[in-house]
């Protein structure tokens, strides 16, 4: 039986609170991909498409994290919109 000591913690745990999707209101704001992935109601394979596509770009503040601009993302949802 695992002691406490040993017992692994969720990835979920380790991640921390999720970032409230009012941080979208503030065109710098940094957004983590899970806080753009919600606000477009997609999939991380979506946002992956549009940065590769080149409409979304990521800034790179790591090797493991990455954040996108809220301005951009703003825009980038406005140009998925049909008119």
């Amino acid at each position: 039986m695992p002691t406490a000591a040993t017992e692994k913690t969720p990835a979920r745990d380790r991640r921390g609170a999720p970032q409230p999707l009012a941080a979208a209101e503030f065109p710098d704001a940094l957004l983590t991909g899970r806080t753009v992935i919600a606000l477009a109601g997609s999939s991380a394979s979506s946002l992956a498409r549009a940065v590769k596509r080149g409409e979304l770009v990521p800034i790179r503040m790591g090797i493991r994290c990455t954040r996108y601009r809220a301005g951009d993302v703003t825009e980038w949802l406005r140009g998925k919109v049909p008119q």
